[in-house]
C-alpha cells in the first residue's frame, strides 16, 4: 500500500506520494530537513529576525548556507523576506502560515528529545 502526503493549494486536492523522487513534497521535505533548515525554522518560530540576527541565533551557520538555506525556505513558501530601503538594505525574516503549521511539530519534536536527554553537567 502506498502511503501518500497531502498538501493543500487552492483548486482541488493534489495528493503527493513523496516516496516517488520525482514529488515536488519530496523537496520541500529535503529542505525543511536539511542540516540548517530545520534550525531557520526554529529559529524564526517566535520573532522575526533580521539576516545577522538570525545567523547569531545559529551557531555554526556560515553567511553563504544561511543566505542559500533562506533562498529555498523561501521560495518552497515556508519563510517570507520583507526588504527595508535603508542603505545598507535591512532584510527581515519570517514564518508564513505554511512555515508556523510546520514549525509546530518541529518544536514539539525539539521538547520532546530535550525532556528524554540526561540533565546536563554545569558547564
Amino acid at each position: 500500500m502506498t502511503e501518500s502526503a497531502q498538501l493543500n493549494h487552492a483548486g482541488p486536492v493534489q495528493r503527493y506520494d513523496v516516496f516517488h523522487t520525482d514529488c515536488p513534497a519530496r523537496n520541500v521535505v529535503d529542505h525543511v530537513t536539511s542540516r540548517w533548515g530545520i534550525w531557520v525554522l526554529i529559529s524564526l518560530r517566535s520573532n522575526d529576525l533580521r539576516f545577522y540576527e538570525l545567523r547569531e541565533s545559529i551557531h555554526g551557520i556560515s553567511e553563504k548556507m544561511l543566505a542559500q538555506t533562506l533562498r529555498t525556505l523561501v521560495q518552497d513558501g515556508l519563510v517570507w523576506r520583507e526588504v527595508e530601503p535603508a542603505t545598507p538594505p535591512q532584510v527581515t525574516y519570517g514564518l508564513t502560515e505554511f512555515g508556523r503549521d510546520l514549525g509546530e511539530p518541529l518544536t514539539e519534536l525539539f521538547d520532546r528529545i530535550t525532556r528524554r536527554l540526561p540533565p546536563r553537567a554545569a558547564e
